[in-house]
């Protein structure tokens, strides 16, 4: 190919997309860009402006001054606000949610979106988010939606943090999943769906091993087909 493919990765939080897609980017030698991150990052700049996450009109003007930019590294993409790196801080709730609130809001989308359309404009990249297939990339080469029961995304979440907190509240947890499910289905504004040519792949039960090689899989055979139009 004259460029590297464009691979999208989209699906709601706890479907296992940030940990497909660094797998895919390791295994393929592709760019990992975690198009969310940058969401919380604006989300973070917000938190610390002391800015109401509904208000639109002023969020715009912070964005007018606002820089993020991820930064791939092989270990995963660090994330700048402004030039600090803050790709440990955006990792916490409070973050994540305010990331959820805002992207609601058309021009938030809109200036990120023409970010990520720069960042893997050249190819060879497998980008993870909500509308990477549906808006940013609609012509990416290939499409992948992944998605598992609100129970199963929440147990996963529930297992990730007892990693890092000495007690997670599954609860919690379970209720945050559903309050971003509920905003990122229903914002007006790129809803979270799948493309309609989009592989959708339910992993409720399907152990992380079958998922990882289902998508390599189609990867190979997307890229294969691409290799022979480009010499057809």
């Amino acid at each position: 190919m004259t460029r590297g493919p464009i691979i999208a990765i989209d699906g709601p939080a706890g479907a296992g997309k940030s940990t497909v897609a660094r797998h895919l980017a390791h295994h393929f030698g592709l760019l990992n860009l975690e198009t969310g991150a940058m969401y919380r990052a604006f989300a973070l700049k917000a938190i610390l402006n002391d800015q109401d996450f509904d208000d639109a009109v002023a969020l715009e003007r912070l964005a007018a001054e606002t820089s993020v930019t991820l930064r791939p590294e092989r270990g995963g993409n660090r994330v700048l606000l402004d030039g600090a790196d803050v790709t440990e801080r955006i990792r916490d709730s409070d973050v994540t949610q305010g990331a959820s609130r805002v992207s609601v809001h058309p021009a938030i989308r809109e200036w990120l979106v023409g970010l990520q359309r720069e960042l893997g404009r050249e190819g060879g990249v497998v980008m993870e988010g909500r509308d990477i297939g549906t808006v940013v990339f609609p012509d990416a080469d290939l499409k992948v939606f992944l998605d598992a029961s609100p129970e199963a995304r929440s147990q996963r979440r529930y297992e990730q943090n007892a990693g890092v907190l000495a007690q997670p509240d599954h609860r919690a947890i379970s209720k945050e999943l559903r309050e971003r499910d509920e905003r990122d289905r229903n914002r007006a504004n790129s809803p979270l769906r799948p493309a309609l040519d989009a592989v959708v792949i339910d992993s409720t039960t399907m152990p992380l091993e079958a998922v990882l090689a289902r998508i390599e899989e189609l990867v190979r055979l997307r890229c294969r087909d691409l290799g022979a139009a480009e010499h057809a």
